[in-house]
């Protein structure tokens, strides 16, 4: 998106998109495997909330391209967008490789060179920049410099964090990069993880302390992934830190309430099996007894024995205990990044001059739905267009 803006309206500034790997775009191919989504439609003021504690420093950024603009961005690349049911932003295709192809041959028609295999290793004695590369290390000068470097999540696509020692070896301060939209690792015992493992938890409600999400989950042969967990992995990491646990509350019946749910666990049992009743007339998946059952191993009675009014209590609120978030190479994205007080309202690295940062790699994180591709969009525009005014300066200079 930078090297767009850049290029745009015959600005006449020459540029070389340094890429890492053997191809462009490939984090974000992988962003649209399960559909590409760009964006997000809802209010903007509730949109600007789902950054947290980075809402206000992103909030002119994303201003600069919100989601309107962004939707525009893709359809006048080819791409009709649609919104999706729950307010997400798709474009039509679904897919990511269509963009991706229009978007590139937009790219070279306004002159952007890529060199892909050119993994950056920081500046050298003059200040050029240095790149490692199959045929050997390369320097580069350039009067203006944009890193957009991503996290340190999904390293075999580019992002290894790697700039972190880089930029505190200049003198930058960096916040160590932390897994975010990650799942959740838990003790299960090696029943319920053996016979539940890759099964779902569809339609629950997850809660931790006041916040509450609803959606789905997956089991894990070590804990729970899924978008309502990572929607909590922030908040799960908080605990962690905290007080060194964290306690999720798991609703498998968040449509009903307690008082409808314990009149159809009331009814006589018959001689259906307990599971089976609770299959029928609770209209419990068995990953959700499971876990009933899993639970039920910390109590004092058998789940069977529990009373009604027992028993609605746990399926609206089944504990479960989480002791660490799964690993930064399998998050989705990451916290942590620059720090923001290190850069000016242009992007700008204050500390180095006419070096402007973008993307995943700044200290901001936001959950899956549109918001993250979002940031990274906008925040490539403003470096963008941060570099072409210290261009112009320092031109008449």
């Amino acid at each position: 998106m930078a090297a767009e803006v850049l290029t745009r309206e015959d600005s006449g500034v020459a540029v070389t998109v340094y890429e890492r790997m053997p191809s462009a775009g490939r984090k974000f191919l992988m962003a649209g495997r399960g559909g590409l989504n760009l964006t997000h439609s809802e209010p903007m003021q509730v949109f600007m909330q789902r950054y947290g504690p980075g809402q206000t420093a992103l909030a002119p950024i994303i201003a600069s391209m919100p989601p309107d603009a962004v939707r525009a961005w893709c359809e006048g690349l080819g791409q009709e967008t649609f919104i999706g049911t729950s307010g997400r932003v798709f474009p039509r295709a679904m897919k990511a490789s269509p963009l991706l192809r229009a978007w590139l041959r937009r790219l070279d028609a306004q002159g952007v060179e890529i060199k892909v295999r050119h993994c950056w290793q920081g500046w050298d004695d003059e200040g050029c920049l240095k790149f490692s590369t199959p045929e050997g290390d390369r320097t580069a000068a350039a009067d203006a410099t944009i890193v957009a470097l991503g996290g340190g999540s999904w390293s075999r696509l580019g992002s290894d964090g790697a700039f972190v020692e880089i930029l505190r070896k200049a003198g930058v301060e960096v916040t160590p990069l932390r897994a975010a939209n990650c799942g959740v690792l838990v003790d299960w015992s090696e029943h319920f993880k053996e016979r539940f493992q890759g099964q779902p938890l569809k339609r629950i409600g997850l809660r931790l302390g006041e916040m509450r999400v609803f959606g789905e989950a997956l089991v894990t042969k070590g804990g729970l992934e899924g978008g309502a967990v990572y929607a909590l992995s922030a908040a799960v990491r908080e605990a962690l830190d905290s007080v060194g646990q964290a306690r999720l509350l798991i609703d498998l019946r968040p449509d009903l309430e307690e008082e409808a749910l314990g009149r159809q666990l009331g009814q006589p049992r018959d001689k259906k099996s307990f599971s089976t009743f609770l299959r029928k007339v609770a209209r419990l998946s068995p990953a959700a007894i499971g876990l009933l059952n899993e639970a039920a191993l910390s109590l004092p009675h058998r789940l069977g024995d529990l009373s009604a009014e027992q028993l609605t209590c746990l399926v609206k609120a089944v504990p479960v205990s989480v002791y660490a978030t799964a690993p930064i190479e399998r998050a989705i994205s990451t916290a942590g990044g620059i720090v923001l007080d290190e850069l000016g309202p242009d992007l700008m690295i204050r500390r180095l001059p006419g070096v402007f940062a973008a993307g995943e790699m700044l200290d901001w994180e936001a959950p899956t739905g549109g918001y993250l591709l979002q940031a990274c969009f906008a925040s490539g525009a403003v470096a963008a267009r941060g570099a072409l005014d210290w261009l112009k300066k320092n031109k008449q200079d």
